[in-house]
């Protein structure tokens, strides 16, 4: 009875154990135990548009992850290419001016099935947003003596949700390709009302951290 009670509580160890050890599958590497509390950080270009226009958008973000599924954090960016601004929308309409577009906020992420080696990501972005009219002609020539004179400058409420399919490359880094919608709310810049900054965005992420 002794032996038999004795086996009955290793295999309840063991099944305890496995419930709480999680193994997380990678492309490269196989799998091996995960952690409760860990966190990331992640790189992502998005290809959007901004009034109808093709916009790069490049952005970090990152933040505390728990239990291998709730990322909590912060990010933002901002456009990297030229918006002109049209002629009857400038505040110098002698120069040609380009529009800056750009967020900041909270970031949410909720992982189904982590431990898989590929897997869906809910992902969400909420906070900030702003635009602002610049002569990129003065930052390409690396004369910087007009940075401070932004014009235009609005600012506004953004809401971004979207999905990623997630692959573990390694335990230390994932690849994200997914696509999400960029929704604004208050918009006021000349030329650019709600509807010319809400847009899908198609976007490709990598993330380096503790999963």
């Amino acid at each position: 009875m002794k032996t038999k009670f004795t086996v009955l509580v290793v295999v309840l160890l063991v099944w305890t154990g496995s419930t709480y050890a999680q193994d997380i599958e990678t492309v490269f590497h196989g799998s091996g135990n995960g952690v409760s509390i860990g966190g990331y950080g992640a790189l992502s270009n998005k290809f959007t548009k901004i009034r109808g226009e093709y916009a790069n958008y490049v952005e970090a973000y990152g933040g505390v992850y728990l239990n291998h599924r709730v990322l909590l954090g912060i990010g933002g960016g901002a456009t990297t290419n030229n918006l002109p601004v049209p002629l009857q929308y400038s505040t110098l309409p002698d120069a040609k001016l380009s529009y800056q577009y750009g967020q900041c906020g909270l970031v949410t992420e909720y992982v189904l099935a982590s431990n898989r080696a590929v897997h869906l990501v809910a992902h969400l972005f909420t906070g900030a947003g702003f635009t602002l009219q610049y002569d990129r002609h003065d930052w390409s020539d690396e004369r910087f003596d007009d940075l401070d004179d932004h014009r235009d400058e609005n600012w506004f409420v953004v809401a971004e949700p979207g999905i990623q399919v997630e692959i573990n490359l390694f335990r230390w880094a994932r690849f994200s390709p997914g696509i999400s919608y960029r929704k604004a709310f208050g918009s006021e810049g000349r030329g650019l009302d709600d509807s010319d900054l809400s847009s899908i965005s198609y976007n490709a992420t990598l993330k380096f951290g503790v999963f």
